[in-house]
């Protein structure tokens, strides 16, 4: 049944195809951006959830107390 409503539509079989090619160019920027992307700017990213209101890393504060 579903499968003769789906046949009746016009234009129907470029959907899938629009989605596949959303879908590889949504990895394919990803997969850019990530070789693309600054080192030291990584290296900021993955230490601010250490840091504290100070800047400071919350780790090193804790040892310095």
């Amino acid at each position: 049944m579903y499968k003769n409503i789906l046949q009746s539509i016009a234009g129907i079989e470029i959907y899938p195809i629009i989605s596949f090619v959303i879908f590889f160019a949504f990895f394919i920027g990803l997969l850019g951006y990530v070789l693309v992307v600054n080192r030291d700017h990584v290296r900021a990213m993955k230490a601010m959830p250490l840091q504290n209101e100070n800047g400071f890393n919350a780790l090193e504060t804790e040892l310095r107390s």
